[in-house]
């Protein structure tokens, strides 16, 4: 229901720029429903579309293909964006990934498109490690065997006709989407070759041509132009209007717009050809359903068939939207395609072409089975005692299925579908249903004592299944559940902060921590919550008890931890558990949740890691923070002992700033913190009256300049961002004023503290500033030239303004210390005296 809310809104955000149909007609006079199982009787033809992230879909085309034409489509997406920005949360990694990767599944369903990933766990070598300027540096990192066999494993069981990256392989585009263009067109023929990867060919998995394949283009470049800007009656919107309403669902990339209605014109170009041709059509040379199929199969009672058939699915398509007629003749044609099958099989045709035609037409009899079902107009509404389970649980799932149609439905059976080490049992048969009429059944459910662990990228746990028998044909229809059912251990525990520094100039006496134990077993549980310590630290008390009467109870204890007086540099980690029932917890269960997207969990262990190295700060710096939302620095500080506060909105707008020798402004801020805009002249006349202001990046589309926020003096982001931006986050950086209090104090600042630094050094950097700015660091790319950019100070009053676009979030987050010790000099600036 969430995410049916979700995509009504993405919907009614378009609907004012629709033509002049009320929208209600439309809904009355259509059935949607029906339709997206009905228009792929159409065509045999199925097509595929490559790219490196979710969000990298070309929405529009599939709308159109999918929705438009009834093309079986689906999108090969090679990572899970874990690298990428949050724009909804603060979630980052793997579970920004599990986000990401839930949004393309929820998109995909509004444009009838199949979302598949090559990555398959969250610990994938496949994965968005950051911006990559060149598809080599990509390869080497995902590992091109894994990677490349993924791809050419796809390709021959999905089997398209026409594959088309999103991107081109040129040196304006990201490195992930290049290396995506350029194994996509590789696999043209590899994929076709018995000699690439013949271990698959050992498990079924046969060798497949591509028969087209395109790439991107201009209308200067293009072979092939199509136009997609039609508008859909069926869906009150037209083709690229759906694929917006797709990418609204991607929210934590801030995606989708609202388009008018418009001719809208795609260009391709024909790089790679099985065929002979003299048409730039598309689909020119490609069987488009199986009267075109007939004319190309020699085995005579299989060449009459084809055509009997198609003939059928064209008749089923002009019963729309007539459901009892359509079930029916669906059955027919289902029955039909068996036969041909059968036919086909026994046939004296060439082995490549019969297995061509085989899979057309087991997409086809798929297809007839959710025609069948849809028209059926069985409704399955699904309850389970708990969307979040344990091992060695038991719990129930009911299945109601109602007949909304206006016909009887017979021989109805219901099952569920589980891991083959699951247990379940209950009334499969429900018979017949009347028009109007409903049963429930009831399943008991087992969860083994060594059940997997949720894995978010893995298949459901449990699914339903539904079968009917009309006119002697059955029809299976597996449905899922509304929500994601999730294994996770009996108790998570999380605990706060993740990250600890420890000052090895200035040891601190105690370091506060809090863990966080959840129950999510079906009953009460005691447990006794303890830290496993490096030697010679101790923390109060040694170990705390908690009683968690009921599932979702959650408890917060405390300890205190107390260091040796002497602490190495170096990292170092601290276990925090749980013991219940003579068992040991020691995972975190972080739980993903959003009104768009099914609920989700990532677990990993529960483990503090600290890292110790000589941390210089003032006394009495008092800092104030204004949190964009997409960093957790001022946290990160708090915790190395800063003297943080993050300032409020009322603050922001009303209070006294003078208080801070230090305002920061998080990542994004201009876009995260709209205040920020409208506090502008406050800001401006706080650094005016000898306050230090420190502004982290913002990128060029966010609220800059032109009446949104002004910095002092001009300062202009450049783009395209791959132009702007060092990936490298072992690149060379000369610090060009060496002798600069930035780099002397507190912390004398040298080569090592730009050691160790993770995923790239900075972004967006300003391309145009002003003659009171001051440089300070000198960085490039390998081959690239240097940008001077990343850190920029004018004095503006009797204050200072300081903007860096060193990913220093980044660098706090994964406990580098060269980041904090540079960044605790740029915010200490003016106060080391």
């Amino acid at each position: 229901m969430r995410k049916l809310s979700c995509l009504l809104m993405s919907i009614h955000l378009l609907a004012s720029l629709l033509p002049p149909i009320s929208l209600a007609q439309r809904q009355s006079e259509t059935d949607v429903e029906l339709w997206k199982v009905v228009k792929p009787l159409n065509t045999t033809l199925t097509f595929l579309n490559t790219g490196a992230h979710p969000d990298d879909e070309q929405s529009d085309l599939l709308a159109y293909l999918s929705r438009g034409l009834g093309i079986k489509t689906a999108s090969l997406i090679a990572n899970r964006g874990e690298g990428g920005q949050n724009a909804i949360g603060i979630e980052f990694g793997n579970a920004l990934g599990i986000i990401r990767s839930k949004e393309m599944i929820e998109a995909a369903k509004v444009n009838g498109v199949k979302a598949n990933h090559l990555s398959e766990t969250t610990s994938d070598s496949i994965y968005d490690f950051g911006f990559s300027k060149s598809p080599e540096e990509t390869l080497e990192k995902w590992g091109e065997e894994v990677t490349y066999e993924r791809l050419i494993k796809f390709i021959r069981t999905y089997q398209p006709d026409i594959v088309m990256p999103s991107f081109e392989n040129v040196d304006s585009q990201h490195g992930h989407h290049r290396l995506m263009a350029v194994l996509s067109e590789k696999a043209f023929k590899d994929a076709a070759d018995p000699n690439v990867f013949p271990d698959q060919l050992k498990n079924g998995i046969k060798t497949w041509q591509i028969k087209k394949f395109y790439l991107p283009a201009n209308a200067s470049t293009a072979t092939t132009t199509i136009e997609i800007g039609d508008f859909d009656p069926i869906y009150g919107m037209s083709y690229p209007q759906l694929g917006e309403a797709s990418r609204y669902l991607h929210k934590s990339q801030g995606m989708g717009n609202a388009i008018p209605v418009a001719p809208r014109q795609l260009h391709l170009k024909l790089t790679e050809s099985a065929l002979q041709t003299d048409s730039n059509d598309l689909f020119a040379g490609i069987p488009y359903d199986f009267h075109a199929w007939a004319d190309i199969i020699p085995a005579g009672n299989v060449s009459e068939q084809l055509n009997t058939l198609q003939n059928q699915l064209e008749g089923i398509i002009k019963l729309y939207p007539d459901r009892e007629t359509i079930l029916p003749e669906s059955q027919k044609a289902l029955r039909a395609v068996q036969n041909i099958i059968s036919s086909t099989k026994s046939a004296n045709i060439d082995n490549s072409l019969k297995n061509d035609l085989l899979h057309k037409l087991e997409i086809k009899a798929e297809q007839l089975q959710q025609v069948s079902f849809v028209s059926s107009s069985l409704a399955v509404d699904t309850e389970i005692g708990s969307y979040v389970l344990t091992q060695d649980e038991k719990t129930q799932v009911t299945v109601k299925v109602t007949n909304e149609g206006k016909e009887k439905i017979q021989h109805i059976k219901t099952a569920l579908h589980t891991p083959d080490n699951w247990k379940h049992e209950g009334v499969m048969n429900v018979n017949h249903l009347k028009p109007g009429e409903s049963k429930t059944v009831t399943f008991n459910v087992t969860v083994p004592s060594d059940a997997e662990y949720y894995q978010p990228y893995g298949d459901d746990v449990i699914k339903v299944q539904l079968a009917f028998k009309e006119k002697g044909v059955i029809t299976t229809s597996v449905i899922d559940l509304d929500n994601t059912v999730s294994v996770l251990p009996e108790l998570g525990v999380t605990p706060d902060p993740v990250n600890i520094t420890v000052n090895t100039a200035d040891v601190q006496d105690e370091i506060p921590i809090t863990v966080k134990v959840k129950n999510y077993a079906n009953g009460s549980k005691n447990a006794k919550v303890s830290l496993n310590l490096p030697d010679g630290w101790t923390s109060e008390p040694a170990a705390t008890n908690v009683n968690l009467p009921k599932r979702y109870e959650e408890k917060e204890v405390s300890f205190t931890l107390v260091p040796p007086s002497t602490v190495v540099d170096g990292h170092f980690s601290i276990a925090a558990i749980a013991e219940a029932d003579d068992k040991t917890f020691d995972m975190t269960v972080q739980e993903i949740k959003y009104d768009h997207i099914n609920d989700s969990h990532f677990m990993y262990s529960s483990n503090i890691y600290g890292v110790a190295f000589e941390l210089l700060k003032p006394a009495n710096l008092k800092v104030g923070y204004i949190d964009s939302g997409f960093d957790t620095i001022a946290d990160s500080l708090q915790n190395a002992g800063f003297d943080i506060t993050q300032i409020t909105l009322e603050e922001l707008a009303s209070g006294d700033l003078s208080k801070f020798a230090t305002i920061v402004a998080g990542i994004r801020s201009t876009l995260g913190r709209p205040d920020l805009l409208q506090n502008n002249a406050r800001l401006l006349d706080y650094v005016k009256n000898g306050g230090h202001l420190v502004m982290q990046y913002v990128t060029a589309g966010d609220p800059w300049n032109r009446g949104a926020f002004t910095p002092p003096y001009p300062l202009e982001i450049g783009s395209p961002s791959i132009r702007v931006r060092v990936t490298d986050e072992n690149a060379k950086v000369t610090v060009t004023q060496p002798e600069h209090e930035l780099f002397n104090k507190p912390n004398k600042i040298n080569d090592t503290d730009w050691d160790g630094w993770v995923q790239e050094r900075a972004l967006y950097f300003p391309t145009i500033w002003d003659a009171n700015y001051q440089t300070f660091v000198s960085m490039a790319d390998p081959g690239e030239a240097p940008f001077n950019s990343g850190i920029l100070m004018a004095e503006y009053g009797e204050g200072t303004f300081l903007y860096t676009n060193l990913v220093f979030y980044r660098q706090i987050n994964a406990q580098v210390p060269g980041g904090y010790r540079i960044f605790t000099n740029l915010i200490s600036y003016g106060s080391n005296n």
